[in-house]
């Protein structure tokens, strides 16, 4: 599995964190071994660009995603698609901003958002509240899986 960070965005991150993380994301998914994901952090200019250039909405945002192959999580009964799995564009500055409001740490609001990133490029939505209370309630299990090993390796 290919998963490239990089970070534009002049804060400091655990970029092997947040790696780490994708790639328990995409096991826990059975997204291919072969799959490719970028993750991109960017600056609150540079998101806002993004969010009014992608989404037609002013200011920016905490994360964007970019499917690319349209990958769909593994089934046990198949094999899953090797492919590009897509981009996931986060901005560390606004992430800080909700971890102080959400009272958890900066680490943890990241991870939480790459992983929802992840979740988007494979076909996950919260527009509707069935696909949002689906959505959210694996974002939380992912997340709490990883938060719970994470160091034991």
């Amino acid at each position: 599995m290919s998963i490239e960070v990089n970070n534009e965005s002049g804060v400091a991150v655990d970029e092997a964190e947040v790696a780490a993380l994708a790639r328990s994301v995409l096991d826990a998914m059975r997204v291919h071994q072969q799959a490719e994901l970028s993750i991109v952090m960017v600056d609150e200019s540079s998101m806002e660009q993004l969010h009014i250039q992608w989404m037609d909405e002013p200011g920016p945002t905490d994360v964007l995603s970019f499917p690319m192959d349209e990958l769909r999580p593994g089934k046990d009964d198949e094999e899953p698609e090797p492919g590009l799995l897509g981009d996931i564009v986060l901005c560390p500055e606004v992430a800080k901003q909700q971890a102080v409001k959400a009272g958890h740490s900066f680490e943890e609001e990241l991870l939480l958002l790459t992983t929802h990133g992840i979740l988007h490029l494979l076909g996950y939505d919260h527009a509707e509240p069935e696909e949002e209370k689906e959505m959210f309630g694996l974002q939380r299990k992912l997340l709490l899986t990883f938060l719970a090993t994470r160091g034991k390796a």
